[in-house]
């Protein structure tokens, strides 16, 4: 994996605001009344989110931080509806996660996780057109003078997180001859060097073995205290939770430091598990890498022993929850420089990891669209009532707001139609829960009005808003 490593960004979304609808009337010759015939505005256009297994870093997102979708146009007389805006599509790559920022900028909720190429997300949903006056005849008022203004939209700001999709992953502490094996197991050529942190990046490699293949990512060096951020810590520890399975590296030598391959081994376990929990559970294989180096025998069969006991108590454990694996942690003593044992480690490695795509492959894919959507949906049902100040209250909530914003407010039918459908929305009835009397002060964004409670509007309009569904 050449060039720039972006694996993080912040932008602003906002999806395009709705065309305001037509109020217009039927004007032909021979035709006294033709009625009303005020055409739709178009809808706005969405920010979509999809993932694309041909893009491989965030980097468009690096320069460029506002996204704009299209507006929808205005509708006409002749029941002309406007034209929707054009959707803008954001690529990013797979592996990348979706969060909704705060207004500290700060997460607040996963909007999707996209580990599929082609798996997509609206994060913003486009302005709906406003409704021209045809959709407001009833059978007593023919004629209706009022339409609806479109559904502006409101930029946010969303989180892209890039966590890489590799098939395996080469965990190790510095040094240990991760880059090495990476570039003799694929074609990779990672940047190889006698001293540590020579990986700053992670590296990607595609390996194959007879019919099957597998992706395989060299992490950076791992330390001591890495899940606390120290080294390069929280950077690059991320990567490891996409990998289905991880590849131990320990080096034989014990370094530069002398270390101790058998404590190696288990301070990066530790730090695994302090990171995330779950990847103490995650498939492993220990590689003993450096066999070529004189005097690693003995480091060989200590740490051979260590994780054959470990594999042994961890078998037993399983076969008590009625799961057979003789050897669940296997253990390869390789090479990277004469290729030692390599052959074996990468036949190891594509069996196992063909085993948990199968296995992953019965798992449903989330439908984010519709997750995502049900929660907006939900968001928008909320009403909230604040007494501001004696007899005067502030009502909020997306979906009554939407209504006031797509109100013509010098129009006293469209007024008196909005009125009957925040009654029937429910804010009356948070109102007087709250302790609105009639006489008092009702405030709705920079709109105010007289709360009039039991009746609010025409009764003629409920056949309409029935109709909304």
């Amino acid at each position: 994996m050449a060039g720039t490593f972006t694996d993080q960004v912040r932008i602003q979304v906002k999806s395009g605001n709705g065309g305001a609808g037509c109020t217009s009337f039927r004007r032909e010759a021979h035709v006294p009344k033709g009625g009303p015939d005020g055409g739709d505005g178009g809808r706005g256009g969405d920010i979509v989110i999809v993932a694309d297994a041909t893009v491989s870093t965030l980097i468009d997102y690096r320069y460029k931080h506002h996204f704009k979708a299209q507006k929808g146009t205005h509708g006409q007389g002749k029941r002309m509806h406007g034209a929707n805006g054009e959707d803008l599509i954001l690529r990013v790559p797979v592996g990348t996660i979706v969060r909704l920022l705060d207004e500290d900028l700060q997460p607040c909720e996963e909007i999707a996780d996209l580990t599929h190429n082609g798996e997509r997300v609206i994060v913003a949903k486009g302005g709906r057109g406003g409704r021209g006056n045809t959709h407001f005849v009833t059978p007593t008022r023919r004629a209706p003078s009022f339409s609806e203004l479109g559904e502006p939209t409101d930029p946010f700001w969303i989180e892209l997180e890039m966590k890489l999709m590799a098939d395996a992953a080469l965990v190790g502490m510095p040094s240990v001859g991760k880059s090495s094996l990476i570039a003799c197991m694929s074609a990779a050529r990672p940047k190889i060097a006698d001293y540590p942190f020579t990986t700053l990046t992670p590296n990607l490699g595609m390996v194959r073995y007879g019919d099957l293949s597998f992706t395989v990512a060299d992490v950076p060096g791992l330390i001591e205290g890495a899940a606390e951020g120290k080294g390069l810590g929280h950077e690059f520890l991320r990567h490891v939770e996409r990998t289905a399975l991880i590849l131990h590296v320990v080096d034989l030598t014990g370094g530069f430091e002398g270390r101790d391959p058998v404590e190696d081994y288990e301070i990066i376990k530790r730090e695994l598990a302090l990171y995330a929990p779950e990847l103490a559970d995650r498939p492993v294989i220990v590689v003993g890498n450096k066999v070529d180096v004189p005097g690693t025998e003995e480091n060989l069969e200590r740490l051979r022993a260590h994780v054959r006991a470990e594999s042994e108590e961890l078998s037993e454990r399983l076969l008590d929850d009625g799961i057979d694996i003789p050897n669940p942690i296997p253990f390869f003593a390789v090479s990277a420089v004469t290729h030692e044992g390599v052959d074996s480690l990468i036949a190891a490695t594509a069996t196992e990891v063909h085993r948990l795509r199968e296995q992953a492959a019965e798992d449903p894919v989330p439908e984010y669209d519709q997750i995502w959507e049900h929660r907006r949906l939900e968001r928008d049902r909320v009403i909230e009532v604040e007494e501001e100040e004696p007899h005067a209250w502030r009502v909020r909530g997306k979906g009554i707001e939407r209504m006031v914003v797509q109100t013509e407010w010098d129009n006293d039918e469209a007024v008196a139609f909005l009125q009957r459908r925040m009654e029937r929305a429910g804010v009356e009835r948070a109102l007087t829960a709250a302790g609105a009397v009639a006489g008092d002060e009702v405030r709705i964004m920079d709109v105010a009005f007289e709360f009039e409670p039991a009746g609010w509007g025409d009764e003629e309009y409920d056949n309409i808003i029935d109709r909304e569904g």
